[in-house]
């Protein structure tokens, strides 16, 4: 039994997992909304919130911390000039999971995740 495991496997070793929840988050970042399972959407969302929130504390310690898993200075200076600044007054909740129905050939529920506005 699970009982209070936390975090999702998704399949993967740990080291694919963390490229994997980079991936998504930097692409969640670029794009502002992607399409994906409703598993890796579901996993990802605290991982992209807590970066937005380093971002809104702004300090270069903050830029350290979300430099480590952030490997693009594009999409860093995007999260820290544009989304933090989007996001000042906001408490939390930046991300919005929307369920979109199951994908074609495997039949996976797929989701669409995107940065609130």
């Amino acid at each position: 039994m699970r009982h209070k495991v936390a975090g999702r496997k998704l399949g993967r070793n740990s080291a694919q997992r963390k490229a994997l929840f980079r991936n998504l988050t930097m692409e969640l970042f670029r794009h502002e909304q992607i399409r994906t399972t409703e598993a890796k959407a579901k996993a990802i969302q605290p991982y992209a919130e807590r970066l937005i929130t380093l971002a809104k504390r702004g300090d270069l310690h903050a830029r350290r911390l979300a430099a480590r898993d952030v490997q693009d200075p594009e999409i860093l200076r995007k999260l820290f000039d544009e989304l933090a600044e989007r996001y000042e007054d906001r408490e939390g909740g930046y991300t919005r999971i929307y369920k979109l129905g199951p994908r074609h050939g495997d039949a996976a529920p797929m989701a669409l995740i995107s940065l609130v506005e």
